[in-house]
């Protein structure tokens, strides 16, 4: 059950910076506030497997296939969300490298100092596998920065890494850094997610009214700023 009287939404962190920027605020002005945890989707799922219950989840559709077959969301509420594809940040006025072709990319990260990815995040555990594509994953790592979860380009601002890797909506979160560009078609891993309701949910109008508010054709602008395609 929810924790509180307000909503709750457990959420993969891919739609944050839209969600922050201003769907959160059109939902609190008609419904009052909204209790959020931002956490990667592999270890969300995990927490859900331990317990973890709310109102509103979004996850990957692969996940949330596993979640509608286990019963722990109400099939009937769910709703395709965005598309998202991994890309590259670098600290606001570093020069961009080049990442367009694999060829490129190759060079760049054999070259970069240090690359931060997300252990937890589907776009980490993605770039692991480009790293063994491209033959450089022990060269990489060795001087790689990972983090268990969060944003990648925060490590960019403390200057612990030269070069982030994440959700191009995910590294938009952190202010003072600039997208260098996206993962090469032929190296890109594009992830659908949704948004549904858990069975349990004692707020199913509320999170019903959410899920509205965030597949309205009025919030499209909304994700595009952010590198998001929609997917209603």
């Amino acid at each position: 059950m929810s924790s509180s009287k307000n909503l709750t939404l457990h959420s993969a962190l891919v739609v944050r910076s839209p969600f922050d920027a201003t769907l959160l605020d059109i939902y609190r002005q008609s419904h009052g506030d909204i209790d959020i945890t931002w956490t990667p989707t592999t270890v969300l799922m995990k927490n859900i497997a331990s317990g973890l219950t709310g109102d509103v989840v979004i996850v990957t559709d692969q996940a949330m296939d596993e979640l509608i077959e286990l019963g722990v969301v109400d099939a009937a509420s769910r709703k395709p969300l965005i598309v998202s594809r991994i890309g590259f940040a670098v600290k606001q006025g570093d020069t961009r490298p080049d990442v367009s072709t694999p060829e490129a990319l190759k060079k760049t990260l054999l070259e970069t100092r240090s690359v931060c990815y997300s252990i937890g995040g589907a776009s980490g555990i993605h770039f692991k596998t480009v790293l063994t594509r491209l033959g450089i994953e022990a060269e990489v790592d060795a001087k790689a920065s990972p983090i268990p979860e969060g944003f990648t380009a925060e490590k960019l601002i403390t200057g612990e890494a030269s070069l982030a890797v994440q959700q191009i909506s995910e590294l938009l979160v952190v202010s003072g850094i600039e997208i260098a560009g996206r993962l090469p078609e032929e190296l890109q891993k594009v992830t659908s997610f949704s948004i549904a309701l858990f069975s349990a949910s004692p707020l199913k109008n509320e999170g019903a009214a959410l899920i509205d508010i965030v597949t309205a054709q009025a919030s499209k602008e909304a994700y595009a700023r952010f590198g998001l395609d929609c997917r209603f």
